[in-house]
């Protein structure tokens, strides 16, 4: 699929250009970063947040503002998704951000694993019970949905939800990885048997894989998770996990099989087709803004962002090289080769007459932006331009003829070398263990562990106390297995560990 030309369907409208941040006064916007990734990443990644222009921290502790580059990144996610749901019967719908404490517990496991995490409206006029602002949509959805589904007929009902979520973390917050509001959509599905509804997770499951190895060119690893990490409330949880150039483990989206848990607890039945009466099995998963953060992480230099060209909202950028004598020629030149392009992708002209080349070079590079062309003199009388990569630096030399054709091999280049540079990494630091000992010393050493193991849960949070490593997937393929690797009791599965944000 990356060998294809960037597909422009479902992108959202190019947003603005940035606004002018005056160099010698906005030095958050304008300035470089001053963190290398690799003596403080931590830091380096809250730099490329805030100066490349995707989101900002607020007075409102644990929130984030996300901007109109950030936001522009999100819509391309969403259009991506959107238009695939849909082709699978999926419909969009909204409900309700307030959730009556009586409908949260109806799931005593799902309300058990939310509570730690509940925001509450403790006060509401003419109203003695408490809200929950929604943390995830389950409860509420059931709630409403009973009358929906009355025959055979009715199913399977395949609903999706565009919207925020509160979630009142009390450790550290990330931009982007952890806050207490973010965007997600949650898909909610409703089945006549079990096999319907696990063919849906595993459709879904698919789908986010391609979203984040053909889009976001984030290679990930698929499986299911143990029962201490599943989602609280389901029968089982399966996910798709990558892992971040500091070797921590980045969830990027779960699918679950709800069973029959919230369809008995909110007493939703059909009639099916031999006239008696079912509890029906549902489902729900969803991607949040989270993935923002992976792209951050697995492509981001020293110079700042890096965008896979299918997500960039601009895919090249033509900077003109403008002396006085020319400039008016310069300027006219760049709008048409603008529009010549704008058929093979998404192109923007900056002809911001207030800024110099070389400032234009070093913002849209922090920004992000797959490819530049630089237009000058020399090049208008040449008839050609130069085209350089922003995740190499590569400088190459096309015919303004050729431009078109050569753009889009470039941008196809570029959206297969990083999911490769990314796959790379993530495998050498990919290590299998045989013992504790092995293990703690992988995981010390940031790796991402595979390994036997007896998926008992208090065999993990025994691991999990002594290295703060927990399981991230079980592999849906697995090998004979033999000895756990922690207890030395019989293994039942091949996992993944790691440390994980």
């Amino acid at each position: 699929m990356t060998d294809k030309k960037p597909s422009k369907a479902s992108t959202p409208a190019k947003p603005t250009s940035p606004a002018k941040p005056g160099p010698s006064k906005d030095t958050k916007q304008t300035a470089g970063l001053t963190v290398k990734r690799s003596e403080d990443f931590s830091a380096w990644y809250n730099e490329v947040v805030i100066k490349a222009g995707l989101a900002d921290h607020t007075d409102i502790s644990g929130c984030m503002v996300i901007k109109p580059w950030g936001y522009a990144l999100w819509e391309a996610i969403q259009g991506w998704l959107d238009s695939r749901f849909k082709a699978t019967g999926h419909r969009n719908a909204y409900f309700p951000l307030f959730i009556p404490e009586r409908e949260l517990k109806r799931e005593a496991e799902h309300f058990a694993g939310f509570t730690p995490e509940v925001a509450w409206v403790e006060r509401h006029e003419g109203d003695s019970e408490r809200y929950a602002l929604r943390p995830t949509s389950e409860t509420i959805i059931y709630s409403i949905i009973k009358p929906w589904v009355r025959s055979w007929r009715d199913l399977p009902l395949l609903l999706n939800q565009w919207c925020n979520i509160v979630r009142w973390e009390v450790k550290a917050t990330r931009l982007f990885l952890r806050t207490r509001e973010f965007l997600w959509q949650e898909g909610h599905t409703v089945h006549a048997t079990n096999e319907e509804a696990e063919q849906e997770v595993m459709q879904q499951l698919a789908l986010y894989k391609e979203l984040a190895e053909s889009v976001l060119a984030v290679p990930v690893i698929s499986g299911r998770k143990s029962e201490r990490e599943k989602f609280a409330g389901a029968a089982t949880t399966t996910t798709i996990e990558s892992l971040m150039p500091d070797g921590k483990a980045l969830q990027l989206g779960t699918s679950h099989n709800l069973g029959q848990h919230f369809t008995k607890a909110f007493d939703l039945k059909f009639t099916d087709k031999d006239e008696k009466e079912r509890h029906p099995w549902s489902t729900s998963w969803g991607v949040s803004t989270r993935l923002l953060g992976a792209v951050v992480m697995a492509h981001g230099d020293d110079r700042g962002l890096v965008l896979p060209p299918a997500l960039a909202p601009y895919q090249a950028v033509i900077v003109p090289i403008v002396f006085d004598k020319e400039k008016e020629s310069i300027l006219a030149a760049a709008k048409k080769l603008g529009s010549a392009l704008a058929s093979t992708a998404r192109v923007h002209v900056d002809d911001r007459d207030a800024y110099s080349a070389g400032w234009k070079f070093n913002e849209w590079e922090l920004r992000g932006v797959p490819v530049r062309i630089e237009l000058g003199p020399k090049d208008l009388a040449a008839k050609q331009a130069v085209l350089v990569r922003r995740d190499t630096g590569e400088k190459t030399i096309a015919k303004q003829s050729e431009l078109p054709a050569a753009l889009q091999r470039l941008l196809a280049a570029i959206q297969r070398d990083l999911l490769a540079a990314a796959r790379k990494r993530m495998d050498a630091a990919t290590t299998a263990v045989k013992t504790f000992a092995e293990f703690q010393k992988a995981i010390e050493a940031r790796k991402l562990v595979l390994a036997d193991w007896c998926a008992k849960p208090d065999c993990e949070d025994a691991l999990k106390e002594a290295t703060a490593a927990s399981s991230r997937a079980i592999p849906f393929e697995q090998p004979k297995p033999g000895s756990c690797f922690r207890c030395g009791e019989k293994a039942s599965v091949r996992a993944y560990f790691a440390r994980a944000y």
